[in-house]
């Protein structure tokens, strides 16, 4: 008898739980051909996820991360460095890491922790007053804005144009680089990038003139062998923290509380223990990954699982597929265990372009959740009243109100 797939990363109902629909990948067609508009592979089992994420020889980067076909060029784009392949990917990688280092990271924990602290006191007190309050709009994903635009030097009053980039960004990822249609804020896609890249010139020829204490002005500074980051690499790096590590960050966060809910009894162990923290983290993304996939494009012909890719052909790498995987991770699989150990994760996918910002990401949600289950251990989602962002490559929320708040 044969299987019907279910995957379609355009369909609502999919997107709302693609589980079942990945199980199914996985089970009978783990090498899965996408022969609609676009035509894509798609690879939904652990063991060749994790390989082709490391084989950047034949999986590249460099025709971009999404199943649509020009991508970069229709951004108006110069590749940026996650859109490289080694050797010149490594080369601007370690220029970056210079300055976007994990001491730098480290030295924002107390305003992180401050800033957390003043989110949740006015959650209760919203919640004393009889208001609802959203978890994710008012506590998940502010939080990352916060610390982005700290990072970078923005000044606070400008600091509201980073949800408009984002919301605009993932809207054209998931509708094909339809760079004329309105996204957030009434910006068109081709608006949004322009936007975004004078205002971060802008920024980077002030900090050039008069460097400051925050990570343009290290990046501009940063140095290896008389290379330095030009401003088009900076540029570039802006626009990946902005469209990628912004909203994955707080969908992190608010899908943790989603999960912890659904588990009272982890939640409870968790609140009693913080110390587990920093392993539940890696299990919420393992869930329910922020990323659940990205394409990259072939150099050669492939043949896996007898399945023919021919060269040039965009293949989905599905990290939410196989981040379930029974064949990897057991059968507990689908289930949350806060204490599981990993032999190898793909939350911040893996190779050489493992997450340049998983200790950033990673320090939000341990301060968010250390500091969340100490005031309001018993905090929870109303996943039901909540509202979904529908991506074919980002799964989140727009908004989730929060239940169980102590005034």
């Amino acid at each position: 008898m044969t299987t019907a797939i279910r995957y379609d990363p355009f369909d609502p109902a999919f997107l709302d739980d693609p589980y079942p629909g990945y199980r199914e990948l996985r089970d009978h067609d783990p090498v899965h051909h996408h022969r609609g508009e676009p035509e894509f592979w798609a690879l939904s089992r652990f063991e060749d996820v994790w390989q082709a994420v490391r084989d950047t020889e034949t999986f590249s980067s460099a025709a971009g991360l999404t199943f649509w076909p020009d991508e970069i060029s229709k951004l108006g784009l110069a590749p940026t460095m996650v859109m490289l392949d080694p050797p010149r990917h490594t080369q601007l990688r370690r220029l970056i890491g210079q300055g976007f280092s994990p001491r730098r990271v480290r030295r924002l924990e107390n305003d992180i922790r401050a800033f957390v602290r003043e989110r949740i006191a006015d959650m209760e007190r919203r919640a004393a007053d009889d208001e609802p309050v959203d978890l994710h709009r008012e506590f998940s994903s502010p939080l990352p804005t916060y610390v982005l635009a700290t990072l970078l030097g923005v000044p606070e009053a400008d600091r509201q144009r980073f949800d408009t980039w984002v919301e605009a960004l993932v809207r054209i990822q998931h509708d094909g680089f339809a760079l004329n249609d309105e996204g957030g804020g009434g910006l068109n896609g081709t608006e949004t990038v322009a936007e975004m890249y004078d205002y971060f010139s802008h920024a980077i020829a002030r900090y050039r003139a008069e460097p400051a204490d925050n990570l343009l002005s290290a990046l501009i500074a940063a140095e290896i062998d008389g290379e330095r980051l030009s401003d088009w690499d900076i540029l570039g790096f802006c626009f990946v923290m902005v469209a990628g590590g912004n909203d994955t960050t707080g969908n992190l966060i608010s899908h943790g509380a989603m999960l912890l809910d659904e588990d009272h009894a982890q939640r409870e162990r968790l609140a009693a223990d913080p110390s587990l923290i920093p392993g539940a983290l890696l299990e919420f993304l393992r869930l329910e990954g922020s990323v659940q996939g990205l394409a990259r494009t072939t150099t050669r012909p492939v043949t896996l699982r007898g399945v023919a890719i021919p060269e040039g052909a965009k293949v989905m790498l599905l990290y939410g597929a196989a981040n379930r995987d029974e064949r990897e991770f057991g059968d507990t699989a689908e289930t949350l265990d806060i204490t599981r150990g990993f032999r190898r994760h793909l939350g911040f996918a893996s190779g050489p372009h493992f997450c340049i910002g998983s200790h950033l990401a990673q320090l939000q949600a341990r301060v968010a959740f250390e500091e969340l289950l100490a005031r309001q251990p018993e905090i929870g989602v109303d996943t039901a009243a909540g509202e979904r962002l529908y991506s074919s490559f980002i799964r989140g929320w727009r908004s989730l109100p929060a239940t169980g708040l102590k005034p």
